[in-house]
Order: C-alpha cells, then sequence, then structure tokens
C-alpha cells in the first residue's frame, strides 16, 4: 500500500451531525427516519437501519469514525479489504460499503443479535454480495475466511466506558441496550488493548486500524499502540469540540508469520 501521510480531517460528512459534535458529548442516537418505515429505527449517514431489542443504536459520534476510514480509502485507492469490528447493526460497515462500491467488507460482532440484525441490513440495501457478516469474539469472527496478512483497513467502535461509570453516572446507557456495547473494563480499554494486540496478525504491511475511543483516554491510546513495535505513532481526530475521539495506527512492521 501506499505510504501517504494522511491528516484527521475530524469533521463530519454530514454538516448537521457536524454542528450537533459542537456541544458536549450528550449520547446523541442516530435520529429515527422522518417519514415512517417499516422494520426502520434509525437513519445513520443517511443509511436506514434496523437496530431492534438487545442491538446497540448507532450514535452519531461515530460518523467521525466512517470519515476517518472514507478519508484513507480516497487517499489509497488500492484499499480493498476491510474489517468493521463491534458493528453493532452494521451502520459502519453499510455506510462505508454505500459509499465505496470497491471494497468488500466483513463484520463481526460478539452478539448473535447483532450479527442477526447486521445480516438483515444488509439484504435490505442490496450489499450481500460484498458485506459477510459473522459472530465473534473479535477476530475469531473470520478465523476461517483467510484473512490474515489481507486486510487494508479495520474500522472499530468498541466499549470504551469503564465498569465503574456504567454502574454510577452512564447506568442508563443499558436501558434497552446491550451492555457488551458499553463495557470497556476497569479503565475502558479493555478492548482496545486487544485489537491493537491482535489487528497486525491480519493487516497487510501499511494497513490501517482506525477505532473510537472515549474523552481524556488518548494518552492510554498511545501508550498501548506504542508497547508493539510496528505501529506508526497514532494520528488522532477531534471532535467538534476539539477533543481526540478517533485514533488511527497505520502498521508498518511485517505481517506476523
Amino acid at each position: 500500500m501506499a505510504s501517504t501521510q494522511l491528516e484527521p480531517t475530524g469533521e463530519s460528512a454530514n454538516p448537521e451531525a457536524r454542528a450537533a459534535t459542537g456541544t458536549p458529548w450528550r449520547d446523541r442516537k442516530a435520529p429515527p427516519p422522518e417519514q415512517p418505515l417499516t422494520d426502520v429505527d434509525a437513519v445513520f449517514m443517511d443509511v436506514a437501519l434496523e437496530v431492534g431489542q438487545g442491538v446497540v443504536t448507532p450514535r452519531l459520534e461515530t460518523e467521525l469514525l466512517v470519515t476517518e476510514a472514507l478519508v484513507r480509502m480516497e487517499a489509497q485507492p488500492q484499499i480493498a479489504t476491510v474489517l468493521d469490528m463491534c458493528c453493532g447493526c452494521g451502520a459502519v460497515a453499510l455506510a462505508l460499503a454505500k459509499r465505496n462500491p470497491d471494497i468488500r467488507i466483513w463484520a463481526g460482532d460478539l452478539l448473535e443479535a447483532a450479527a442477526a440484525v447486521t445480516r438483515r441490513n444488509v439484504r435490505r440495501h442490496h450489499l450481500d454480495d460484498r458485506v459477510r457478516v459473522a459472530c465473534g469474539d473479535l477476530f475469531a469472527a473470520f478465523a476461517a475466511d483467510g484473512l490474515e496478512g489481507r486486510v487494508d483497513l479495520i474500522v472499530a467502535n468498541p466499549p470504551y466506558i469503564s465498569t465503574g461509570r456504567l454502574e454510577g453516572e452512564k447506568a442508563h446507557l443499558l436501558q434497552g441496550e446491550p451492555r457488551e456495547a458499553f463495557d470497556g473494563g476497569p479503565y475502558g480499554l479493555a478492548i482496545h488493548q486487544r485489537l491493537i494486540r491482535e489487528a497486525p496478525a491480519y493487516l497487510a504491511p501499511g494497513g490501517w486500524l482506525l477505532f473510537e475511543f472515549g474523552h481524556g483516554q488518548e494518552r492510554q491510546v498511545s501508550a498501548l499502540a506504542a508497547r508493539l513495535r510496528g505501529y506508526e505513532p497514532p494520528v488522532f481526530a477531534r471532535d467538534g469540540d476539539g477533543a481526540p475521539r478517533v485514533a488511527a495506527l497505520r502498521w508498518i512492521g511485517s505481517t506476523p508469520a
């Protein structure tokens, strides 16, 4: 892959959502459609989605993750193989697939309920030929697909709220939505640590790992990346308040055996 250096855009592709990010994080869910549609619960970046009980509703903040992925796809047209980790209802995978007809995406989630909803959303948008959905624990979902060393881009919106906060000020997030989508362990970074450690087995040399994280976690993210030699220093994309919210790590080490 090309070695193009990219600066974070820090902006959403949706002007209205970009304006919304100028206020502090308040758990802004993707809104329902303006006109009633059968089996549609939310619209994320113009993609109509079924969500349903037991599956997390996509948040508007996650548009920044999609935008950062699209920036890299535009700069590096050879990006063709993408993994969407912790896919939820498939919002990120479908937003990317609908905007780039040249990529194939493997979307995975720990919860079968989420994987099932993503499959239905993929069928709704007639993307079965380019988006494959699997259920499993992070990369285990793709263990049988022969993707090791072949992935150009990994995107992930992992849980990043600490267990303690979910039992206190953020307890309302668990009303009707799965704990697994929010609980990031004692410090909120348990899944990020695994992503950073396990991604190199799948990334092609020069491939990207992009993920969302919580407010104030950028120093810990940098420290986690530095422990594993082979990544360039993280590039952080900032939200409308100027806070780092998405990390982009480029793998420049040799593909692991």
